[in-house]
């Protein structure tokens, strides 16, 4: 029996956990869920409070908390309402990936972002995330989008007064 996959179409993703539930801290793996536009609040601080346990403190987690936030509202506006968002450890570093099934991003936002105009309404929040994670990833398709964010936990050394 041969084994066919349609092309377009990918299974759903499958939770692991809800975000109520520990997950184990050996694998690194701080949250899996999904979410939806009711969900937004309760991801923001489900995350922050992972990240504030796995180290990450000061503005660098409040800055990495908001690009996660904006990501997940792109998504939830954009992409069909609905995703999954992934949280771990690895390397020194917080990682976060989101994904949705929306119809991927079109190509003219897909260039590195630029900073939005003044009275410009929307727009900010991939330039947001970009200023403020260490690294930003784009996967995207019309089946769906990932978005990765990385924050080392580390502080910085600031070498600018030695």
């Amino acid at each position: 029996m041969e084994d066919t996959v349609k092309q377009g179409v990918r299974p759903a993703p499958v939770t692991e956990a809800v975000l109520a539930e520990p997950l184990s801290r050996d694998s690194g793996r701080l949250a899996d869920c999904r979410f939806g536009r009711e969900d937004i609040a309760l991801v923001r601080h489900e995350v922050s409070a992972r990240l504030r346990e796995a180290g990450l403190a000061g503005d660098r987690l409040h800055g990495f908390i908001l690009a996660v936030n904006e990501v997940v509202t792109n998504v939830v506006l954009h992409a069909g309402g609905a995703g999954r968002l992934l949280l771990w450890v690895s390397g020194g570093s917080a990682w976060c990936s989101v994904t949705d099934s929306g119809p991927g991003i079109p190509t003219r936002f897909l260039a590195s972002p630029e900073v939005p105009e003044a009275f410009e309404v929307g727009g900010r929040g991939i330039w947001l995330a970009y200023q403020l994670c260490d690294e930003v990833t784009v996967a995207t398709g019309p089946i769906g989008t990932t978005i990765g964010l990385r924050i080392s936990i580390a502080t910085p050394v600031d070498t600018s007064s030695q």
